[in-house]
């Protein structure tokens, strides 16, 4: 078997690609012009890279004539909702026509792939607190422009499969944590600024945005080995919810990563990490996927953090 991950290169697609060479699957990726290696480079002997502009429909064909996938997991996006609000236009350029190149590419070279495309819980958007645990059955009210890119993504995915009859899987993954994550996410920042801290190389002044907003955690390495279970076991066409199941508050994340340092850390709220609009409260119910594929998460919210925090130790060290 041979797997193709777009943006392999990346948080998710790097942990991927390491479960996959683990299962014996054969792993390819793209990646773009100047990427940085920094999360694959130990895979490097073992993994076959395309420098491929997804964005480019000639690149995205002839990656596809060399690689012949027997599986696609479609990673690759624009993935932070803060950057969709100043460039709203770009996020939709990314998303949207990369996976447009990808599927039409699959459709020209009558290729048999199985194709996984990473939607996203924020396609959810306005949850109101009745409707949680959220069900892939409920309304979709995107507040950002990210989430509309990605129920973009989501429907393209269902019209390839009912017009030309791919096999599509669509996921919609709640918030996902573990190491590697971009320090950009909010896990991730709390735990590098504690780091910064216990290393002197910054003031002992963690800056924070709303702690009040409670969201879904589940561990990347957790939502990988659910990515390969969900092209090995799914039906094509469906859409599945991948999360935790349990809810947690931000200002929870940050007491447990405060609570695995011994720094004595000053918290204050920076007004620049508000968003323009938030939902208070994300939590999935996975039941589908879990009856489906015998999936469940096996890392606690807990061992993810610690894990991240390690991350960084390592990283800043």
């Amino acid at each position: 078997m041979k797997a193709l991950i777009t943006g392999i290169n990346g948080f998710v697609g790097s942990h991927l690609a390491e479960h996959l060479l683990e299962q014996q699957i054969e792993v390819a990726g793209t990646i773009r012009n100047h990427s940085t290696l920094q999360h694959i480079r130990h895979l490097l002997p073992d993994i076959h890279l395309y420098e491929c502009e997804l964005r480019d429909p000639q690149a995205v064909e002839q990656m596809m004539i060399e690689v012949r996938p027997d599986l696609i997991y479609h990673l690759a996006a624009q993935s932070f909702v803060p950057v969709s609000w100043d460039s709203p236009a770009e996020t939709m350029i990314n998303n949207i026509l990369g996976q447009i190149h990808l599927l039409e590419a699959v459709r020209k070279l009558g290729l048999s792939s199985k194709v996984l495309i990473a939607c996203s819980s924020e396609e959810y958007g306005q949850v109101e607190e009745d409707e949680v645990p959220v069900k892939e059955t409920n309304p979709l009210r995107p507040i950002s422009p990210y989430a509309v890119s990605k129920i973009a993504q989501n429907y393209l995915g269902y019209q390839y499969y009912k017009t030309f009859g791919q096999h599509i899987i669509r996921t919609r993954t709640f918030n996902h944590t573990g190491p590697r994550r971009g320090e950009q996410f909010v896990t991730s920042n709390f735990a590098k600024q504690i780091v910064e801290i216990e290393m002197g190389l910054k003031p002992p002044v963690l800056y924070v945005g709303n702690l009040d907003a409670q969201r879904d955690f589940t561990d990347v390495r957790d939502v990988v080995r659910a990515y390969r279970m969900a092209l090995q076991y799914c039906e094509a066409g469906e859409i599945y919810n991948i999360a935790s199941g349990q809810c947690h508050e931000i200002r929870e994340v940050l007491q447990t990563l405060l609570g695995y340092s011994t720094a004595t850390i000053t918290i204050e709220e920076d007004k620049s990490r508000l968003r323009p609009s938030d939902v208070k409260v994300l939590v999935g119910d996975y039941s589908k996927f879990h009856k489906q594929t015998g999936w469940k998460p096996e890392i606690s919210f807990e061992q993810s953090l610690e894990d991240l925090l390690r991350y960084w130790r390592t990283e800043l060290a």
